[in-house]
């Protein structure tokens, strides 16, 4: 995220000098670094700059799991897979904000998967239950949800075949839960699900350039009225870096940890 003595190419789409801007970038913790102009959006005025640091990784991550390649449509059954991370909030919002008619969000964690309805979950629920699958089954009249946003896989994998009707998605975001594990291909190949992975790590800066243009061109007014925001957990100086990630280690906060100068 920008602050002051920023440069700006001519290509900066609808970013000028001296504007307040987020983005996403390499080398986040430096004192000075250099973001690609595709990858900078200008923060609403209504938004401090804590507020604007935990959106652009988010928004962008999300939308293109969600809408660009999940194709989710209104009226269509979403699930979540690790919906009490800062995506995965941000996932069920964007959800919501589409039209869908039922957001499921999982997390192992009691305490944040009580939270889990503030962020846009219609049913929260706990991914090492062995009985989940079949409580998205009952939501779903028997058939499974449209869309699975998976950041667990590994251990869930099967269960999530099971969990997603005939015809349905499963868009990988991540893989918190391992890289691998065991796959029912016979399940896969009955349910004719499309299994779609996606990660920033492969893509050119032409790709993410896109993706960024999308965010703005879709949701980008539901992000300056405030509706597609997420918690911040806890912010830290940059000099008390060190505890920032002792306690995003600690796997216990809900939202965003910020790091300011």
């Amino acid at each position: 995220m920008g602050r002051r003595g920023c440069e700006l190419g001519p290509d900066a789409k609808g970013v000028k000098v001296g504007d307040k801007i987020m983005g996403s970038g390499g080398a986040a913790f430096a004192e000075y670094t250099l973001a690609d102009h595709g990858r900078l959006f200008r923060s609403p005025s209504n938004m401090n700059f804590d507020e604007a640091a935990t959106l652009p990784v988010a928004l962008a991550t999300m939308h293109n799991a969600v809408v660009t390649n999940g194709a989710l449509q209104p009226g269509q059954t979403v699930m979540i897979q690790g919906a009490s991370s800062g995506v995965g909030l941000m996932a069920m919002q964007i959800a919501k904000l589409k039209g869908a008619k039922l957001v499921v969000g999982s997390s192992t964690d009691a305490m944040r998967r009580g939270r889990l309805m503030e962020f846009g979950a219609d049913l929260a629920v706990d991914s090492r239950d062995p009985g989940w699958v079949d409580q998205v089954l009952q939501a779903t009249g028997g058939e499974g949800v449209d869309l699975i946003v998976d950041q667990v896989s590994g251990s869930v994998a099967n269960q999530n075949l099971k969990a997603t009707k005939v015809k349905g998605r499963i868009v990988n975001v991540g893989r918190l839960g391992g890289t691998h594990g065991d796959f029912n291909f016979d399940l896969h190949a009955a349910r004719r699900i499309q299994y779609i992975g996606v990660t920033f790590r492969t893509r050119s800066i032409e790709e993410i350039r896109e993706i960024f243009e999308e965010v703005r061109k879709d949701i980008w007014p539901a992000v300056e009225a405030r509706k597609l925001q997420l918690p911040i957990d806890q912010v830290y100086k940059f000099a008390d870096i060190g505890k920032a990630f002792e306690h995003m280690e600690a796997n216990k906060h809900l939202g965003k940890i910020v790091v300011t100068l």
